[in-house]
């Protein structure tokens, strides 16, 4: 038995007194108002309610050492991006690789795996497949429904999918980014509960209207808390806060604690902000973690104030698992797990026949998942379409890594790169090769390093290159996350330093390849338009 004393938040009835709980077998046992007790604030762990912990490069082993140090004591957790990979052995992984860690990980069913048929995959997960899965014990709820196409059209494979989610009685997750009115209607009447992409109020506000939980996300690429906070004076009730894409560097310096503290300093009911962010959901999602209720697992944090939430201490089921940041368990060797079978490629695979002017090319935002559909006159010599560096038009390409096929390729804006390329194996979701270059022989340098490591980021700017290996499904490293985003923060500097004013140019890369996500994007079959689903 153990006691903790302090200022309980009691977020539930918006009170705050002094209190001691009582710790018995993992669980809170006593609840005990005092007259006096140590000013620090007693309150439920912090939850991202939608991640995908291979964006933060690391094992879930490696990731929670980290979390918990920044009060985070439960994720929800779509293993979505190594399914893609390498199937159901992904899922497993992940699981199994949790398990040696005091976190409470919440896995799901990935629900489209590949996205869309318009890419190549490593893996496919049907509704036979899911239907295992949704009867396993660990697995907690449908993850995000990308194909929002075939929802609206009623897609006999989906609609399978959807009423098995329906029959076990778990949750399912939503991905309709622009999606309204109508639309908007079909889809959350589909029994689909809650979207993490609406980048701006009105679509947020039109799918509460329709039954639907708002997931406020800000990750390291895609940030929409300043387009949707207002949402807590609005229908506090309704919001839960995720990341949905971490970098290493990034998880480094804090996780939910910091859109808590941003919150709260903009004048918001600190308990409306303490519910999206402990409360909504452990209790949407029936998570096995606690919310510092009487009879619960003793997962609590201990911070220093309820204004910077500076994380004194984590417990799980009652045991303390980190303290001042710096978590108890030690670092472990991981399995390996891959699948990568091309070799070597060759400058002209990148070469690109000229087509008439104007041509559609890509345009990248800063800090989005969308893009923009530009048509430009683009410049060509002898019969090849080029790149026009100095106008800030790259050449983007895609490469099918699961088997020997042509290099798709096109044009981007918005990089920035003065010269050379970089490329990486986390190009969601096929995880195909995606590279962006300001010529033929850097995209060929930069995609051939990540073939000889059978996966990872690269850079060369023609004189010096940098490069990570991510040895697990090309997603993630074996290393701990302080060695890994080390490392990261090297290479996006390196990057930087090449000309790109991205915010976090390896994590916008990623996205170009993302075909659900409109307006404009990469395939290893082509140049795809993501509002009219079909290749130019």
């Amino acid at each position: 038995m153990s006691i903790v004393q302090g200022q309980f938040v009691d977020i539930r009835n918006r009170n705050i007194f002094p209190a001691s709980i009582t710790i018995e077998s993992g669980k809170i046992v006593k609840i005990e108002a005092l007259e006096s007790a140590p000013d620090v604030f007693l309150l439920p762990g912090f939850v991202d309610a939608h991640i995908h912990i291979e964006s933060s490069m690391v094992t879930p082993y490696e990731f929670a050492r980290i979390a918990l140090g920044h009060g985070t004591v439960a994720t929800v957790s779509d293993p979505h991006e190594i399914a893609n990979v390498v199937g159901m052995e992904g899922v497993y992984y992940m699981i199994e690789n949790a398990r040696d860690v005091r976190f409470k990980f919440h896995f799901i069913t990935p629900s489209c795996v590949p996205a869309t048929t318009f890419e190549n995959a490593g893996a496919t997960i049907d509704s036979a497949d899911i239907k295992t899965l949704m009867a396993d014990p660990d697995i907690y709820y449908l993850s995000e429904m990308m194909n929002y196409p075939g929802v609206l059209f009623n897609d006999e494979e989906v609609m399978k999918k959807l009423a098995i989610a329906k029959a076990s009685g778990k949750p399912i997750d939503g991905h309709a980014p622009g999606l309204m009115g109508e639309k908007a209607k079909q889809y959350a009447d589909a029994g689909i509960t809650t979207d993490h992409e609406c980048f701006t109020l009105e679509e947020a506000l039109d799918k509460i209207k329709f039954g639907m939980k708002i997931l406020i996300r800000e990750g390291s690429a895609a940030k929409n808390f300043n387009a949707l906070h207002s949402l807590f004076n609005m229908h506090p009730d309704k919001l839960m806060l995720c990341s949905d894409d971490k970098h290493p560097d990034d998880l480094l310096l804090g996780h939910i604690n910091q859109l808590v503290q941003r919150a709260v300093a903009l004048g918001y009911d600190v308990f409306d902000v303490l519910h999206a962010a402990c409360i909504h959901p452990a209790t949407h999602y029936k998570l096995r973690s606690g919310t510092l209720q009487l009879g619960d697992p003793a997962d609590f944090i201990i911070v220093e104030d309820l204004k910077d939430f500076k994380v004194l201490a984590t417990y799980i089921d009652g045991e303390k698992v980190a303290e001042i940041g710096k978590t108890s368990f030690p670092a472990k060797q991981h399995k390996l797990l891959n699948q990568f079978n091309i070799g070597p490629k060759q400058v002209n695979d990148f070469e690109t026949i000229a087509k008439a002017n104007p041509q559609p090319v890509m345009q990248a935002l800063d800090g989005e998942l969308i893009t923009e559909k530009l048509f430009l006159d683009l410049p060509s010599k002898d019969g090849k379409q080029l790149p026009s560096p100095e106008n800030d038009i790259l050449k983007i390409a895609v490469v099918n890594r699961y088997n020997e096929a042509p290099v798709a390729t096109g044009f981007i804006k918005g990089f920035g790169l003065k010269n050379g390329a970089i490329a990486s194996t986390v190009g969601h979701d096929s995880h195909n090769i995606i590279a962006v270059g300001t010529d033929d022989e850097s995209l060929c340098k930069a995609v051939n390093l990540l073939i000889e490591n059978k996966g990872g980021l690269s850079a060369t700017n023609g004189e010096e290159e940098k490069e990570i290996a991510l040895p697990i499904a090309g997603l993630m490293s074996d290393q701990p996350c302080a060695v890994i985003g080390k490392s990261y923060a090297e290479i996006d500097g390196f990057v930087k330093g090449m000309g790109s004013n991205l915010r976090a140019p390896f994590m916008t890369l990623s996205f170009m390849a993302l075909l659900v996500i409109p307006k404009i994007k990469m395939s290893d079959l082509g140049l795809f338009d993501a509002e009219a689903f079909k290749f130019y």
